[in-house]
């Protein structure tokens, strides 16, 4: 029996669009909104905000600190954090309008996608097109102008990845799943090397924004390894459950092509979830109280892709293991913010009013 499965959002504004009138704006917007898959999006920008906030920057919330050396504490730019956003949403939106672009024919024969706006013949082929484009060039360029030249390469990146590499995969190979996994990953190195660019102390490049000599590069991509992994046992459960449409529509996923490495993968990634919450507080990101209280959410994920593993996606495990990876994700990224390294030993100092610790040349 199928998993019954969310609606599509990008479905259902397509619906709303087709209930507006011919040529009204209400119908325009609502289905290039749908092109940008919006549920996606969203998951996407925060997953990129995450990483930015959660970089460490000197004497955060310390204000005393601050005002007597404000020239040498790097602190993070509320400007830079809208220019990443914007330019993520952008990214986003123009990676999955090109991903429409490639597969209506697949999309109209599967029960999720079939109302999509360009199977329904709700846009121009063309419009979509420059939709897609002039997103993609927004988008890079919010990003180099407002953030940095290495969020805009990623950014870019994941465009070519998620358009040129994963959508043509899924008709050649299961391993399209691992490359759709990287474009997951690349959205909290952006966010990372936002923040990182803020502070940077060097020449700002690639190398030190993301390969810091120091290991400070290494929060970024313990957030990377986070998303990578937890792709997988959100959509090897979700694609169980249409996997007969899959297969009848010729995507190449594993959860038709080989069904039981499709519930192990799943299983093994939600493992991994462990180590990276503790590599997040040895990393000096979290404090190690983080350690603690994500283990509980992370062994209910692993339980839930037991589960999924042990009935191979039968006796609604599939159902289980998929809302479990939906509520597991922003829990960890919630408690990770409010375990921030040293955050409340700060906040605590400017409630309490403690005098800041400060360093005096000695007289000889």
């Amino acid at each position: 029996m199928a998993t019954s499965l969310p609606p599509d959002a990008s479905s259902r504004l397509a619906d709303t669009a087709a209930r507006a009138p011919a040529h009204s704006l209400r119908r325009t917007l609502s289905a290039l909104l749908s092109l940008s898959k919006p549920r996606l999006t969203v998951l996407v920008v925060l997953s990129a905000m995450v990483p930015y906030a959660l970089y460490p920057v000197p004497a955060f919330l310390s204000s005393g600190a601050l005002a007597s050396a404000a020239e040498h504490i790097p602190s993070l730019s509320p400007l830079t954090l809208l220019f990443l956003t914007t330019g993520t949403t952008l990214c986003s939106a123009a990676a999955n309008a090109l991903n429409m672009l490639y597969e209506p024919d697949t999309d109209a024969r599967m029960s999720r996608t079939r109302t999509r706006p360009l199977v329904r013949g709700l846009l121009t082929t063309r419009a979509a097109v420059l939709f897609a484009l002039g997103c993609g060039a927004a988008g890079i360029a919010a990003l180099y102008l407002g953030v940095n030249p290495t969020v805009a390469f990623l950014g870019a990146a994941n465009i070519a990845l998620y358009a040129g590499a994963y959508t043509p995969l899924k008709r050649v190979s299961a391993v399209n799943t691992w490359v759709g996994a990287v474009v997951g990953g690349i959205p909290p190195l952006m966010g990372w090397a936002a923040a990182a660019g803020e502070s940077a102390t060097g020449d700002g490049t690639w190398r030190e924004l993301l390969f810091a000599s120091d290991g400070s590069s290494l929060g970024g991509w313990l957030f990377a390894g986070l998303l990578f992994a937890w792709q997988f046992p959100h959509f090897m459960p979700l694609s169980w459950g249409i996997r007969e449409e899959y297969k009848a529509a010729g995507l190449r996923m594993l959860c038709w092509v080989n069904p039981a490495r499709n519930a192990r993968v799943a299983l093994r990634y939600s493992i991994v979830f462990v180590p990276l919450c503790m590599g997040l507080c040895a990393a000096g990101i979290t404090e190690w109280s983080f350690a603690v209280t994500s283990l509980p959410v992370n062994l209910w994920l692993i339980r839930q892709a037991i589960r999924f593993w042990r009935y191979q996606g039968h006796k609604g495990s599939a159902r289980s293991l998929f809302w479990a990876s939906v509520w597991h994700l922003p829990v960890i990224m919630v408690l990770a913010l409010a375990q921030k390294k040293g955050m409340w030993t700060r906040v605590w100092k400017s409630v309490a009013g403690e005098p800041e610790e400060e360093e005096f040349d000695e007289d000889d």
